[in-house]
């Protein structure tokens, strides 16, 4: 184990300190995907063995940047892609799949600010008939540490490392899928961790969301962020939700390494300490508002 994650360890062991980053830059970061909790993965044998019901580890290689992008804070695994991947079957992925494949499709999913790509990479290993792109600022290092990662955990037929820029012309990001028109967006889920953490970016991030996601009733983003910065970040984020012509489904708080919920809120803010902050992430699930299908 690399010092600095023993050390993150450790202080969450003995001081009940909760880390809202693990890994380091270059370090390598293994996780251990279980199974689902509601199937025994001892009796999947043979070739019919169910791979949701199936261990296994993704192996990843924390990326590092440019000095000029350090600011991205791309160096690291943050907790929130972490809670994303161990309630990975709370994404319903298969529902969405079940509504693809009826109409002739496969199910595309797009990960924003990847970083080592442990949401998407993951998915890509669990469900080899949905088509994933991971993606993340346009850093030559970054983007060449997430590719080489998505080699790595052997998902490269159906699973795209693509750099992009929030804001920016979406097209390099539909590349993979050559029948769809560049300006159509073609993602049945887009998923985020910590992507909300500055506010100067939410208009770009939102103008993303609403470029990429495509228009059906189906369609839906879900975002996992914690606090870090403060909860009225959050807030700002969520106001600023149908100016794209989203809309909240659902805004829920989740304990960190435990099982507790909460209804999101923003009161107390001022007083929580920041390890309070810390044990908790904020699960957003947004569509499109009804006018905006219209």
């Amino acid at each position: 184990m690399n010092p600095e994650d023993l050390l993150s360890e450790s202080l969450g062991s003995l001081y009940d300190y909760t880390p809202i980053t693990l890994s380091s830059a270059g370090a390598t970061f293994r996780y251990k995907y279980l199974g689902r909790e509601d199937e025994s993965a001892e009796g999947a044998e043979g070739p019919d063995e169910d791979p949701l019901d199936t261990p296994f580890t993704v192996t990843l290689t924390t990326p590092d940047t440019q000095p000029a992008n350090w600011a991205l804070h791309a160096s690291s695994i943050w907790v929130s892609a972490l809670y994303i991947a161990d309630h990975v079957h709370d994404l319903h992925l298969d529902l969405h799949i079940k509504r693809a494949t009826s109409g002739g499709n496969r199910l595309r999913v797009l990960e924003l600010g990847a970083g080592a790509g442990l949401p998407g990479i993951l998915i890509a290993r669990l469900y080899p008939d949905v088509d994933v792109v991971t993606s993340d600022y346009p850093d030559d290092e970054l983007i060449s540490t997430l590719a080489d990662n998505v080699q790595k955990n052997e998902v490269f037929t159906h699973c795209h490392a693509i750099p992009y820029a929030w804001g920016s012309d979406p097209s390099p990001m539909l590349a993979p899928f050559a029948e769809t028109s560049s300006a159509a967006p073609v993602f049945d889920i887009v998923i985020a961790a910590d992507t909300l953490w500055n506010p100067e970016l939410h208009s770009k991030f939102l103008g993303t969301l609403s470029t990429t996601l495509k228009k059906t009733a189906d369609a839906r983003i879900i975002l996992v962020a914690g606090f870090h910065t403060g909860r009225y970040t959050v807030e700002s984020f969520l106001k600023a939700v149908p100016d794209a012509g989203l809309e909240v489904e659902e805004a829920t708080e989740r304990e960190v390494g435990g099982d507790r919920r909460r209804p999101w809120s923003v009161e107390g803010a001022d007083e929580e300490t920041e390890e309070e902050r810390r044990r908790w992430v904020v699960w957003m699930l947004l569509k499109w508002k009804a006018d905006s299908l219209a």
